[in-house]
């Protein structure tokens, strides 16, 4: 690739000038201030903030929303190429030539996770207060989900790659303290284990990635490692590239790394909800996104990002079919969608914004289907098993409207919003041409239409048909504190979409930092019309299988694809054989060559010296007339070998 093709790819991401922060953006230090406090008072604070803590939970997260809003509206009153802002806090690590500063990166991609974050987090928040009602560790609670807004704010708005690392690392500590929250449960506890060691394994690829970096650009800086990529050979961006996407499959949950974030549901519904919508499985799809000038560079790296997407699309919506258990399948559909981001970002210029309006509508979306499925447990006693519910809607009137909302949303109907954000993906990977994007482009597909048969499946078994729930079960509407929360983001959900997609707002908005073009074509394409026939078909299978027929109360066993899929596709049994046991047999072996090899050798050779000197002892007899006799025999040879050596 020659050095002005390099210097082309790699412009766009680097067109927005990085001027300091100016009137409200002085304050964004105070985007992580105020959960951070918050986290602060609450953990330390102990049991004297039990009766408030849940309301300074609260204040705080809202309180960085409004910091958000401001410097989103002072923002937009800037020129596009002059909206990028970098706020200097201090110097973190000043050794020789590795320089790395705290700094806050104010620009397009990090203001709208910024609102995405602190906006639904507000609200999962709030919703919060009512689930947790009865908890008597709910003062922790918001502790740590004040920590976990406090990193994910930290990865998305700093300015260098060391930063994002710190974020990215206490997002890790945040998640396993979440799901983990209630360790009394063994499930629980070794859910959180596993998702910390899950995204240990990724976080090597990461790290190995900015020690890559520091190696060949002699900076860590988004500036430094962007301005100076177009002059690395293809080799190591392509090594980058894969090491970044080796830590993106770990955060986002995509293969082969997606195991964990099933098991992550053993905690409270919140977490759920701010997993899977505004935190943790987004932090993949910024790091893809805002390293688009490496990717730029490196199109085997971009294809691999695209090619992983669209495998985990797939698997998550296979996986999603066969869950009985409303969150997992739930958590499935996060796999699938998180997965269609993936497929996006690895598009190139093209599909990064794509990416991006996807995820801010997945977050309406999605956590409005994790709230209802939350509000439905709250008042099933803690039951999740789609088998024993149906017929809610008639006594959960409210869940049933916004939890529909959200439900036509991920399905992609129009007006919602998946329609406007996840059929440009399928445009956009059939235009990649070649076999590649046919692939592409037919596995986003058809990800459409099992989306809508496994959302129509959970939509029917758990509102429709006759009431299977148990006589204890009284199930009821949740009050207002989390029934306002679900209003909000089921809006969201019917106009998000529209809003960032309909004139390319969000494309122009975002184009300075990415280098988006313009979509040359409106919503109602061929396509579109096709993908929306699949979700008619998968809804209409999914009506059939479900809506005319009883539901059993237990599962039947299946053929031999659903028992897979109830055994997520034997994701777990491929990570043990590949990963887990082949570490136990090295381990068992470096133990054997310790014990064997070199504590051997060591105990041999003690055990030499101990008996020899054991024997040589048992000479000392302590009598004159032995060292007397000794000395004659000693004397009687030496002359004796005197005389043979003359002779």
């Amino acid at each position: 690739m020659t050095g002005s093709l390099a210097a082309t790819l790699v412009r766009p991401a680097m067109a927005l000038t990085t001027l300091p922060a100016v009137g409200a953006q002085h304050a964004a230090w105070l985007l992580l201030a105020f959960p951070a406090f918050g986290a602060i008072v609450l953990l330390l604070g102990g049991k004297r903030t039990n009766a408030w803590g849940h309301l300074l939970g609260v204040a705080m997260a809202l309180g960085a929303f409004v910091v958000g809003v401001l410097a989103f509206v002072q923002m937009l009153g800037y020129p596009a190429s002059q909206r990028s802002r970098d706020l200097h806090l201090y110097s973190w690590i000043p050794v020789a030539h590795f320089q790395v500063s705290i700094g806050l990166l104010l620009d397009p991609l990090s203001i709208c996770f910024v609102l995405l974050i602190t906006g639904v987090g507000s609200l999962i928040h709030i919703y919060a207060i009512g689930y947790m009602s009865h908890d008597p560790e709910r003062r922790r609670f918001f502790g740590y989900l004040n920590l976990f807004i406090t990193a994910m704010l930290l990865l998305v708005l700093s300015d260098n790659y060391v930063g994002l690392y710190a974020g990215w690392e206490g997002v890790g500590l945040a998640s396993y303290l979440l799901i983990g929250f209630w360790q009394y449960k063994p499930s629980a506890a070794v859910a959180a284990k596993k998702a910390f060691i899950a995204n240990r394994v990724g976080d090597v690829g990461l790290s190995l990635a900015i020690m890559a970096m520091f190696a060949t650009f002699g900076s860590v800086s988004f500036t430094g490692v962007f301005g100076a990529v177009g002059g690395a050979s293809h080799g190591v961006t392509t090594a980058i590239g894969l090491l970044l996407l080796l830590g993106a499959t770990g955060k986002s949950a995509q293969l082969p790394l997606q195991s964990w974030l099933l098991d992550a549901m053993e905690g409270p519904t919140p977490v759920s909800a701010l997993i899977h919508a505004a935190t943790m499985v987004t932090a993949g799809v910024y790091l893809i996104v805002r390293s688009a000038p490496i990717f730029n560079l490196a199109p085997d790296a971009r294809l691999a990002v695209a090619i992983v997407g669209a495998v985990t699309l797939l698997f998550g919506a296979i996986i999603g079919c066969a869950k009985d258990d409303i969150k997992k399948a739930l958590a499935g559909s996060t796999m699938s969608q998180i997965g269609y981001m993936m497929l996006a970002a690895g598009l190139g210029p093209i599909g990064y914004a794509l990416a991006i309006a996807h995820l801010l509508a997945h977050g309406f979306f999605k956590a409005g289907l994790f709230l209802g499925a939350g509000s439905i447990k709250h008042s099933m006693n803690d039951e999740v098993d789609m088998r024993r519910f149906g017929g809610l809607a008639t006594v959960m009137k409210i869940t049933f409207v916004t939890f529909g909302f959200a439900y036509l949303a991920i399905i992609g109907i129009p007006p919602f919003s998946g329609f406007f954000t996840k059929d440009p993906i399928i445009d956009a990977a059939y235009s990649r041409g070649g076999v590649s994007g046919a692939l592409l482009g037919t596995a986003a597909l058809l990800g459409a239409g099992i989306t809508a048969f496994y959302m129509t499946r959970i939509m029917l078994m758990t509102f429709t048909g006759k009431r299977r729930w148990e006589d204890a079960a009284h199930p009821h509407e949740v009050g207002p504190v989390m029934t306002s929360p679900m209003i909000i983001l089921a809006i969201g959900s019917l106009g998000a979409g529209g809003f960032l997609m309909i004139s390319n707002r969000l494309i122009n908005f975002l184009a300075p930092v990415v280098g988006t073009p313009p979509l040359s074509h409106g919503f109602f394409t061929p396509l579109s019309f096709l993908s929306l026939a699949l979700v008619v078909v998968g809804g209409a299978l999914a009506w059939a299988m479900y809506g005319r027929r009883e539901v059993p109360v237990t599962a039947p066993h299946g053929n031999p694809i659903t028992v897979a899929a109830r055994k997520d596709l034997y994701g777990d049994a491929f990570n043990e054989s590949v990963l887990m046991r082949p570490g136990q047999w090295l381990a068992r072996l470096s133990v054997f060559f310790d014990n064997r090899g070199v504590d051997g050798l060591v105990n041999t050779l003690a055990a030499t010296l101990g008996g020899t000197s054991g024997r040589m002892r048992k000479v000392q007899t302590g009598f004159v007339r032995s060292y007397a006799l000794s000395m004659l025999v000693g004397a009687v040879l030496l002359i004796g070998a005197l005389l043979l050596v003359r002779l």
